[in-house]
């Protein structure tokens, strides 16, 4: 007896640093139009684990600047700061398999990638200094993955991403973990994201695995970079997108991507999504983002 393949769950997971720009729209639209073209469902996540990051309102505002663009997602919003207790419960599973260990490092005796480098595996955690809690990972684990854009890939954690924090020094959940938890819970079966999250992905599929669970499909979008070289994000002071030229934005969008341009006679967000999800090829998209000479 065959087995169905599980329908298509995307997803956007932005977090609330700022308003949303050209380069998190980018990323936004890729994620929604290859849902849409496969007839699947396209989430939204809010990855507001990190309050000291954080900016006042920046998420409602991402909100309603993704809604202004015509992207709504499928059912109810995910926030991660209401998660707790899904990662507490996760980071007990993997304690109960002596996946993790206690790490008292301050961040000038870290090494390359902020790695431990086994230096407090084994020993325990000193009377009322704060600890982080480390992956413990095996000298022969390598990951591979053949990401949709950037092609296939392969890791060895233990030379390249060792022992990689889970939770932090102060409580605060760590990236890797709460999107491999999350990513689990919302059934997410394709992940298309920036390629300044490639770095991220071994990490992420090695919990999953160890949590029990097959990872889902990646592609790895091209981060658009200023005249500086910098990637377009945020830290870096980029603009927030004018809602206002939502139709415009969406049409930039599609050329950074190398998708098919709309006539210029669709002149509304949903035409021009209709269009663009019609047209969607992910096969047209670079591996490497080339700003467009003027």
């Amino acid at each position: 007896m065959s087995h169905a393949e599980p329908a298509y769950r995307g997803r956007f997971a932005p977090s609330p640093t700022g308003p949303l720009h050209m380069g998190s729209l980018i990323a936004a639209l890729a994620s929604y139009l290859d849902a849409r073209h496969q007839h699947g469902q396209w989430l939204v996540r809010m990855e507001d684990i990190d309050p000291p990051r954080e900016s006042p309102g920046a998420a409602s505002a991402i909100l309603a600047s993704l809604v202004r663009h015509g992207l709504v997602a499928d059912g109810d919003i995910m926030f991660q700061h209401t998660r707790s207790q899904a990662y507490d419960g996760a980071i007990a599973q993997l304690a109960s398999e002596g996946l993790l260990f206690n790490c008292q490092c301050t961040r000038q005796m870290l090494g390359p990638n902020g790695a431990c480098a086994g230096r407090c595996d084994g020993s325990p955690p000193a009377d009322g200094r704060p600890s982080a809690h480390r992956v413990r990972v095996s000298a022969s684990t390598n990951v591979g993955f053949d990401d949709l854009v950037q092609g296939p890939r392969q890791c060895n954690l233990v030379r390249d991403l060792p022992d990689f924090t889970v939770r932090r020094k102060d409580s605060l959940y760590a990236y890797q973990l709460a999107v491999a938890v999350d990513d689990l819970a919302q059934g997410i079966t394709h992940v298309i994201r920036g390629s300044d999250l490639l770095e991220s992905t071994p990490r992420q599929i090695y919990l999953m695995h160890c949590l029990g669970s097959e990872a889902p499909i990646y592609g790895h979008i091209p981060v658009i970079t200023g005249s500086d070289g910098q990637k377009l994000s945020k830290q870096t002071h980029a603009a927030p997108l004018d809602d206002l030229r939502a139709e415009e934005n969406l049409r930039a969008a599609l050329m950074f991507l190398h998708q098919p341009t709309p006539p210029e006679s669709l002149t509304s967000t949903s035409a021009i999504l209709a269009y663009a999800i019609e047209h969607w090829s992910m096969a047209l998209i670079p591996r490497v983002m080339k700003l467009p000479s003027r």
